[in-house]
């Protein structure tokens, strides 16, 4: 197989990363790459804690991307089992085990939503159970052989808990472990993830080399903050841009993100090339420009690749008509309410999917970000009377609320 020259092939994967462990290591392996014809093998593993994917998630599945566009070959790895320990990194106490069958739900999803992205006849998809369901205790034990505690406890969260007094679970110990042995069951060349992410990618090289095989290249991505502007991008924090929302959501989302992230979403979130990035760099810097023309430009462009051009020139007319204009949005979904349903409003917004749980639902009432008929609601338990209501969700969604009379 012809590759691309290797300078080429080092600018587009240094585009939007935060460290390269080592430059000189991907280019002798990038050189062996070309004179062989082989690919290299691109790792990145995702635990299905939850089901959905983010655009903070999409950061690393774009440059899995960028790297299959030069021809090398994208290994997932989705953590069934890892899923079950949950990852340690920047975690102050020990996460919820959550159950062998609540990951294979999860990870339902995940496919779907990766090869929006991907292509998917060049990926490797893995599920980790396929090796660590098959390991004898003697292999495990061989495995917990290769590191040290005082290794383990060289991370800082570890070490943060453990001077705090916070217990810490043995089992957590074997993230790290299994994340590396993921990396030799796929013989894996270069891994990606995030920054938090660095001990555990520099734990399967040290893994990599007790098993005899030559150490991974370490690139590690920056951080997406949410559509809030600090925090990183989370659904537990509300400011996330799902990719499987509607056009309309995810247009206005991202036209709320402040003008200092502009260029790190273009940057991390959409497939510019390295000269429209220049000129997006250009505009932002232009002071007779204004900033709000790049994020409708951001907003269709993000929208266009998980929508289409269609929705995305649907969702800027929408944008206009309700935010520009202060208007209604000509279209609403509609929720009927029989007369013996439950009328507690944030029962009704759960069962009909505007919110994703009660809890969010009584968040979002707490913020003052829920409106009936215009007027904000404070009352976590408010219910609705008979009549029809045009309820506001957040910043971007309406529905339309018809409560059937008792009697009718």
């Amino acid at each position: 197989m012809k590759f691309p020259p290797i300078n080429g092939q080092i600018d587009i994967i240094k585009k939007g990363t935060e460290e390269l462990i080592s430059e000189e290591e991907l280019i002798h392996k990038l050189e062996k790459s070309v004179k062989s014809g082989r690919p290299l093998r691109i790792k990145q593993g995702f635990d299905p804690t939850a089901p959905d994917i983010h655009l903070g998630h999409t950061v690393g599945i774009r440059k899995l991307r960028e790297f299959q566009e030069l021809g090398h070959t994208i290994v997932l790895i989705i953590g069934d089992y890892t899923g079950m320990v949950g990852d340690p990194s920047g975690k102050s106490e020990t996460r919820p085990r959550l159950t062998y069958e609540q990951v294979r739900e999860n990870a339902k999803t995940y496919e779907n939503q990766f090869f929006k992205i991907l292509d998917r006849s060049k990926t490797e998809v893995h599920y980790n159970g396929e090796w660590f369901s098959k390991m004898r205790f003697d292999e495990i034990m061989t495995l917990a052989a290769k590191f040290t505690v005082a290794r383990i406890l060289e991370r800082d969260d570890f070490t943060k808990r453990y001077q705090e007094g916070n217990p810490i679970s043995l089992h957590e110990f074997f993230y790290p472990l299994m994340q590396g042995y993921d990396s030799v069951a796929i013989k894996s060349d270069v891994e990606i993830g995030a920054t938090e992410q660095k001990f555990n990618l520099l734990a399967a090289r040290h893994v990599q080399r007790e098993y005899n095989q030559e150490p991974q290249v370490v690139l590690t991505l920056p951080v997406l903050e949410g559509i809030d502007g600090s925090q990183r991008m989370s659904k537990s924090l509300g400011n996330y841009v799902g990719i499987d929302e509607p056009p309309e959501e995810m247009f206005g989302k991202i036209m709320s993100i402040p003008d200092n992230l502009i260029e790190k979403y273009f940057t991390l979130v959409t497939d510019y090339n390295l000269e429209q990035l220049q000129d997006v760099r250009n505009r932002l810097a232009n002071p007779n420009i204004n900033p709000m023309s790049l994020k409708l430009e951001l907003s269709g462009h993000t929208v266009s690749m998980y929508h289409g051009k269609k929705a995305a020139q649907a969702a800027r007319q929408h944008f206009k008509q309700v935010f520009s204009k202060k208007e209604l949005p000509d279209e609403m979904d509609e929720i009927i309410v029989n007369p013996d349903d439950d009328r507690m409003l944030v029962k009704i917004l759960t069962d009909n999917e505007v919110v994703s749980s009660n809890g969010e639902g009584r968040r979002l009432i707490k913020q003052g970000a829920v409106k009936v008929n215009d007027k904000k609601i404070s009352d976590i338990n408010y219910c609705l009377s008979a009549g029809e209501f045009v309820v506001k969700v957040g910043k971007r969604r309406f529905v339309k609320i018809l409560v059937e009379p008792v009697g009718s």
